[in-house]
């Protein structure tokens, strides 16, 4: 197993980790039990996406392409104020 990615934050994890399971890439969130211990453990560096050897070139490279999308033309909900579009 190989430390391919550390997350920003717990919610980025799981995402990673359902988006590579979506592309046949089986991933583990590790530290994910550490984060409400902050202030007590460093605040950096505690979560890590792990993935076998033979899985870390390919999962690094939909890494790489999940964080450099950017969002399509034209699917940004319109702005209206005060009203919540969910």
């Amino acid at each position: 197993m190989q430390r391919i990615y550390e997350p920003e934050n717990l919610l980025e994890g799981q995402m990673l980790v359902d988006m590579l399971a979506s592309e046949g890439v089986e991933a583990h969130l590790l530290g994910q039990h550490l984060v409400g211990a902050v202030g007590e453990l460093p605040a950096c560096g505690l979560l890590g996406l792990l993935v076998a050897d033979s899985d870390a070139q390919r999962a690094r490279a939909l890494i790489a392409e999940y964080n450099a999308a950017q969002p399509v033309p034209g699917d940004e909900p319109e702005s209206f104020q005060g009203v919540l579009l969910c």
